[in-house]
Order: structure tokens, then C-alpha cells, then sequence
């Protein structure tokens, strides 16, 4: 999670929420909406950023999971009124590392050298989210 600062934006939190894949799926899906619920209450965002969902035809089944994550997510924002921002991975890659083809690694080193970090955010989920806030950032023309 970042916050819009002068000279670069300021980071105020990182991680991931971990699901099992043995546990039901309401179950899962409310371990996601109670940990972003949580995020939205401590930090109080006018905005939140998410990937636009994208989908092999190969795996169908993941598309149906992420949408239902997504779903939990949208919901957590819209009843913390957040306004929701989904911009495409190939956006948010162009905007922190240059080009759109950006390997994961690529990302990481981006977001590292954006904001200044200590070490390359891990794992690469992380890195993907801190990109993904950077991105609305800028969309926002709240960084350059």
C-alpha cells in the first residue's frame, strides 16, 4: 500500500493474504474480503488498484477463482466507499519498468529502484501489488 508523497510516493504496508487451497472457498474468500476489509480500515485510502482479470482460455477454472477473489475485493472496497481503479498488467509493467513485456523479476527491480527499497519486495506477488499502486498512482497524476 502507498501513499501519495512529494518526491515519491511513501510506503505503508506490504504482504500477502494466504488462503489454503484444502479450506472451503467462502471460506477463503472470506479470509480475503476480512484482510483487505482490514487494510481499508487502518489506512482509510480514497483509491484502491487491481489488475484487470486476465485468463488463459487453457485455465478456466483459475479465471472463475480470481473472479470470485476479485469480487470479495470490489465488495470490501465498495462498502469502505474506495473507489476502485483495474488497469492492465501491461499498463502497470510500461508505467514501473518501461515496457509491457516485463518479466517478473523486471518488476521487482523497478518497484526496488522506484521506491527506494532495501531489497527487491519478495515474493514476486508483492512486488506485483506495490507496481499495480504505483501505476494508479500515476494514472491518478499523483506521481510522475
Amino acid at each position: 500500500m502507498l501513499a501519495a508523497a512529494p518526491g515519491r510516493p511513501a510506503l505503508l504496508d506490504m504482504g500477502v493474504v494466504e488462503t489454503r487451497p484444502d479450506v472451503a472457498l467462502e471460506e477463503r474468500l472470506d479470509t480475503i474480503h476480512g484482510a483487505v476489509a482490514g487494510l481499508l480500515d487502518k489506512h482509510v485510502p480514497a483509491a484502491m488498484v487491481v489488475e484487470d482479470l486476465y485468463a488463459e482460455y487453457r485455465f478456466p477454472r483459475t479465471a472463475l477463482l480470481m473472479a470470485h477473489a476479485r469480487g470479495v475485493v470490489y465488495l470490501a472496497a465498495r462498502r469502505h466507499d474506495v473507489a476502485v481503479l483495474a488497469l492492465s498488467p501491461a499498463e502497470v509493467k510500461r508505467v514501473v519498468a518501461a515496457h509491457g513485456a516485463a518479466s517478473k523479476e523486471q518488476v521487482q527491480h523497478a518497484v526496488r529502484r522506484l521506491l527506494d527499497l532495501p531489497e527487491l519486495p519478495r515474493p514476486s506477488h508483492v512486488a506485483d501489488a506495490l507496481a499495480l499502486a504505483f501505476a494508479g498512482l500515476a494514472r491518478l497524476g499523483r506521481v510522475r
